[in-house]
């Protein structure tokens, strides 16, 4: 359990460092501060896109775990550890090659035709419904990323009885929150826009390398603890 455990937080860890929903966040406040929104309003907007956000990933998290449960019970085979280990170490590979694109600001990876929509996106939204509707497709533009600490959770979390696997669930789903939770309170205590954009520029690398280096170490963690221990297990059996 402590071990399952473990993996969860760490996955979550990882997930908070990816940075789209925070980008869509702050062109949210941007354009509502820049048309003068009142800040009650500000506070409704950016409070439902939280809430978006974390809908969507609780969502996920419980329909990889159903999955996987129908899948494969309460036995994960080894092989399936290793897949998902592989899938981790080929996108920290990835973070580390193309999350940021190369020139000034903190621009993403986004294909350039889905960065312009989301951004009109945000740039139209005025009321609460649409935040949270927001806040749900930023998860799911960033799935090709997310989609590896999501289904280590996933395997993680079918490992663990019932209650657990519920608690597990609000874990991951709080740490992962952590940034967006951050931005989202600092903006509403009035914090310059402009001050939080500039820290996420000047630590753009930085968060860069905690994903990337984050998805190679939890990758070789699983492997060691899921993959080796059981197979050496099964041959002293034997």
């Amino acid at each position: 359990m402590i071990s399952s455990l473990a993996i969860i937080a760490f996955a979550a860890l990882i997930h908070a460092s990816f940075q789209l929903s925070v980008s869509m966040l702050t062109l949210l406040s941007g354009h509502a501060i820049g048309t003068k929104t009142a800040h009650a309003k500000l506070l409704r907007l950016t409070n439902s896109f939280l809430i978006g956000v974390t809908v969507m990933t609780m969502l996920l998290v419980s329909f990889f775990a159903l999955i996987f449960q129908n899948i494969f019970s309460n036995h994960i085979p080894p092989v399936a550890w290793a897949a998902s280990c592989g899938l981790l170490l080929g996108l920290g590979v990835a973070v580390w090659s193309f999350y940021y694109r190369k020139e000034k600001g903190t621009s993403l990876w986004l294909p350039r035709g889905m960065a312009r929509h989301l951004s009109e996106r945000t740039k139209v939204t005025k009321h609460s419904a649409e935040a949270f509707s927001l806040g749900l497709s930023s998860v799911i533009a960033e799935l090709i990323f997310i989609i590896a600490p999501v289904i280590v959770c996933a395997l993680a979390l079918i490992q663990l009885e019932p209650i657990w696997q519920l608690v597990g669930i609000v874990l991951y789903t709080s740490i992962s929150l952590l940034s967006l939770a951050i931005i989202t309170g600092l903006i509403g205590s009035g914090h310059k826009l402009s001050r939080i954009q500039k820290w996420r520029e000047d630590n753009k690398r930085f968060l860069q390398f905690s994903a990337g280096g984050g998805l190679l170490i939890l990758g070789c963690y699983v492997y060691v603890e899921q993959v080796l221990s059981v197979t050496v297990l099964a041959h002293g059996g034997m």
